[in-house]
């Protein structure tokens, strides 16, 4: 215990030796760091103060003199210069973080925005995606998908349909096969080949030839049999001479049973005999036809099949045109003689209509009262003429008469002697063949076609008689037909028509004879779309122009003019701002043909109903092209028009988003038509922009055309004409057609209220600038002139809107001598298409706003510049004139502006004001 305790004592002293050595060391340390500074500082400072202040060595020395020292200075500077950046580059840290705050914050703006905007349009697929889908079933609710029929072609070992019970039965719905031409098959038709025939070599060469060369021409005529719905067989007129006499029935009932698909009936096979002569041979009277209808000018009223078989007009014309100068003009109305007649009645020719035992005329007429009417029309006009109250010419007996049936008043002398009588005369007079069952002679026949050539309004005395294609054609709109008990009362009823009433008379006859009587190719389509219609088959659309287009580049986006946003005074509501998209097609097709069959034959030139005439389809000439590539006109009165759907919502309207074509012909100015085109930029309701190229020179290659946001398609033409201009091209989807120049200035606003207005007038035309025509009293003829006049007669067409059916008839109706007189003076083109609408529609043009011309600064030296562009004018209208036969320009005093034109209204008012 006590080593352990003396061992602790022993052992503890050097650890307190270390502890006080630890603590010496520690007081040292601290005496050395603390006032060892404190004294040398001390000592330091007092040396300065005794030495005196121009001799410190420590202190700050007054005046910067230790910059003084040359190795210090330049470290001053880079101090100085270091401390401006540092504080230039804290200020750009600064703002550089101020604007990453700010951008920061647009950011989180932005995102916000760029999600609102998401669900913003994927709210709108959702509407759209619904609105398509309740489209879809709207038109799935009015126009069902149906497929199309089955087309049954024909079969020679089809089995013959059950015979009528006797052959005057025959009708369509018991005659024809119905199964061979659907609705949708287009009215395919085969032409057997003449020349194949047993009685071929007995055809008149000249009824052949024209027949073949129609033909060749018809839109119908189909090569492939086994598609046909008809089958047409030529069979007359034949040559009546000693070594080939007529077949006799039994040979020619052979030959037609022996035609390759005649098909035992001859179902749907049609006999057509066309007479070029006053009197024809009716060989295929006693001849058993079958099912097979027949076309001829001459029936018996025991051999013609009413609503079967088919009256047709002579064949005068029959490889020659018509010389539109020699017509007489349609005025005046009334003419040298009031009414006029040449023929004898020859009753003593055997007659040629039956091939049975020789009869005479009594016993053919048994059981009809005797036809003594003729003896009571004789003393009667014969008493007309005596009396001298008005001029008329009577003849009833002839130096040389033409042949003729019995009972038939044939014709006298020469077909031109003839003409030079009835071109003086008001009315014509046909007196029917006093036999009551000789309902359709070709004597009449010939005598209703001169009528009509030469202007003079027929007057058929006798109402039993069948006039050419009577089932379509009103003739009572073109001529006076009177029974012949009436005679004594004929002078009074042709004395108490009024003038107009004549001049529309005259003027339906002239439509007549031109589109179905004229010429071979227009007999054969009246023949065919005869047939055609009493099927109810829609007819063929006319042909397109085919559109060559000229590839070319699009440069730039076209730039706003400025002038183009200056809307003047037309404060013209809301516009459609939707891309282009073609006016609605294809839509009349059947519900024409079936219920407006009947007055698309009987309207001539005159008052508008669904527009009329066409020649490729004389029978049905508005719907040719309405079915193929237009809705067609409809008719005008309240609501029609508007601005597009707002206006098709609220007020009608006519079609709903329908738009319009530019078609603009230019000539070898490029740098005029890129500044018209680029004027087109944002123009509403504009579908596209077609551009006729009339320059044989293709454009330039360095040439960039504007990009205005549509198509603009560069037609090339074969020639440089200005019937260009009205070609009815395929590029053109729409049926509103804005024609204009490549040098005409319109605002936007102008043409907006130009196609508002046309889609209220759509068989008018509707432009800017009018002119008119007057009568030259010293010269006695019809002039030009453009000046400021409160009336106008004409707009012209290099600014003006016109539907593109008239397009169509400009190209392939309107007369060749019109278009070949424009070729020839490289003018006048836009007074032809005014004199065809005003013809059509007997309706002036619309002038729209109060521009009456443009102005074109820096353009090129243009057509109208020549000093004989008035004198080339001047002679067209006269032309014209002569080849319509009057004049149809119609006068007006109607010009078209806007509601609000000219008037001041508050700003908060204007809105309220959304029509024009």
């Amino acid at each position: 215990m006590q080593r352990n305790g003396g061992g602790g004592v022993a052992g503890g002293q050097p650890w307190v030796l270390r502890r006080i050595r630890l603590t010496w060391l520690s007081f040292m340390l601290f005496f050395i760091l603390v006032f060892f500074p404190l004294i040398a500082h001390y000592y330091l400072t007092t040396i300065d103060e005794a030495v005196g202040p121009d001799k410190r060595l420590f202190g700050p020395r007054p005046g910067g003199e230790l910059c003084e020292a040359k190795h210090v200075q330049d470290l001053c500077r880079i101090r100085e210069s270091v401390s401006e950046e540092l504080l230039q580059l804290e200020a750009k840290r600064q703002e550089l973080n101020g604007e990453i705050a700010r951008l920061n914050l647009r950011i989180e703006a932005c995102k916000r925005s760029i999600d609102s905007a998401k669900q913003d349009l994927l709210q709108l697929k959702n509407v759209i995606s619904q609105t398509e889908h309740s489209y879809k079933e709207l038109m799935a609710q009015n126009q069902p998908k149906l497929s199309l029929p089955v087309r049954l072609l024909p079969d020679k070992d089809d089995p013959p349909l059950p015979p009528p019970k006797s052959p005057r039965a025959c009708r369509l719905r018991s005659c024809f096969d119905y199964a061979r031409c659907p609705l949708t098959s287009g009215f395919p038709v085969y032409v057997y080949d003449a020349g194949a025939y047993a009685w071929a070599e007995r055809i008149d060469p000249l009824v052949r030839q024209a027949f073949e060369a129609a033909v060749k021409t018809n839109i119908y005529v189909t090569a492939d049999p086994s598609v046909a719905c008809l089958y047409l067989v030529l069979v007359g007129e034949l040559q009546e001479t000693a070594s080939l006499p007529p077949p006799p029935p039994a040979e020619l009932e052979k030959q037609l049973k022996a035609l390759p698909y005649w098909r035992a009936d001859g179902r749907n096979h049609l006999l057509l005999h066309l007479s070029r002569q006053s009197v024809t041979q009716n060989f295929l009277y006693n001849v058993s036809t079958g099912r097979a209808a027949v076309a001829q000018a001459t029936f018996l009223e025991r051999q013609y099949r009413e609503g079967f078989d088919l009256v047709v007009s002579p064949l005068v014309h029959a490889l020659s045109e018509p010389n539109f100068l020699e017509i007489p003009p349609q005025v005046p109305v009334k003419r040298k003689y009031l009414f006029t007649f040449q023929g004898e009645r020859l009753e003593s020719l055997r007659s040629s209509l039956q091939e049975a035992p020789p009869q005479s005329f009594e016993e053919e007429i048994e059981r009809d009262p005797p036809a003594d009417y003729d003896d009571r029309i004789i003393g009667t006009l014969k008493a007309v003429a005596d009396s001298h109250l008005d001029q008329v010419l009577v003849e009833f007996t002839c130096k040389a008469p033409r042949p003729s049936l019995p009972t038939e008043w044939a014709l006298c002398g020469e077909r031109d002697e003839r003409l030079g009588v009835l071109k003086v005369s008001t009315f014509a007079l046909v007196i029917v063949p006093g036999d009551g069952q000789l309902v359709a002679s070709a004597g009449c026949g010939m005598r209703l076609f001169e009528a009509l050539e030469a202007g003079a309004i027929p007057v058929v005395l006798g109402d039993h008689a069948k006039l050419p294609y009577h089932q379509h054609i009103r003739w009572s709109e073109a001529a006076i037909v009177v029974p012949k008990p009436r005679i004594t009362e004929l002078h009074f009823l042709l004395r108490s028509l009024s003038d107009s009433d004549l001049l529309n008379m005259r003027r339906q006859g002239r439509f007549l004879w031109e589109a179905y009587f004229s010429t071979a190719e227009s007999v054969l389509s009246t023949v065919l779309a005869s047939v055609r219609t009493s099927l109810q088959v829609p007819a063929a659309p006319i042909r397109e122009e085919h559109a060559r287009e000229i590839p070319h580049k699009a440069g730039k986006l076209a730039g706003t003019d400025a002038n183009l946003a200056d809307n003047g005074d037309l404060d013209l509501g809301p516009v459609e701002t939707e891309p282009p998209y073609a006016s609605p097609r294809f839509l009349r097709n059947f519900t024409y043909t079936a219920s407006d069959v009947y007055r698309a034959w009987n309207r001539a030139p005159g008052p508008f109903h669904l527009f009329p005439h066409t020649p490729l389809d004389p029978v049905l000439p508005s719907e040719a092209k309405f079915l193929g590539s237009g809705t067609g006109f409809r008719p005008i009165g309240g609501g029609t028009g508007g601005s597009g759907k707002e206006f098709q919502a609220a007020l009608g309207g006519n079609v709903p988003r329908e738009q319009f074509t530019v078609v603009m012909l230019t000539y070898e100015r490029e740098e005029v038509l890129m500044n018209s085109l680029e004027r087109l930029n944002g123009l509403p309701y504009l579908n596209k922009v077609v551009v006729v190229w009339n320059s044989p020179k293709p454009p330039s290659d360095d040439l960039l055309w504007p990009d205005i946001g549509l198509p603009i398609v560069v037609v090339h033409t074969e020639k440089n004409s200005l019937n260009n201009r009205f070609l009815p091209w395929d590029a053109v989807e729409t049926e509103a057609i804005l024609s204009i120049d490549d040098d005409a200035h319109l605002r936007h606003d102008e043409i907006m209220f130009g196609f508002r207005v046309w889609r209220e007038a759509r068989d008018r035309i509707v432009g800017f600038p009018g002119r008119f025509h007057a009568w030259d009293l010293n010269h006695q003829s019809w002039l030009y002139n453009s000046n400021y006049s409160c009336e106008l007669s004409m707009v012209l067409t290099g600014a003006a809107f016109f539907h593109k059916y008239y397009a169509y008839l400009y190209s392939y109706v309107m007369p060749m001598a019109i278009r070949d007189m424009v070729d020839e003076y490289i003018n006048c083109e836009d007074i032809a298409m005014n004199f065809l609408v005003s013809h059509i529609t007997r309706k002036p043009p619309i002038k729209v706003t109060s521009r009456w011309t443009f102005r074109c600064p820096g353009c090129p030296q243009a057509l109208s510049h020549d000093d004989s562009h008035f004198h080339e004018r001047h002679k067209c209208i006269n032309f014209f004139v002569k080849v319509y036969g009057y004049m149809p320009l119609l006068y007006t005093q109607f010009r078209v502006d806007s509601v609000l034109f000219k008037t001041r209204l508050p700003h908060d008012k204007t809105k309220c004001f959304k029509f024009i």
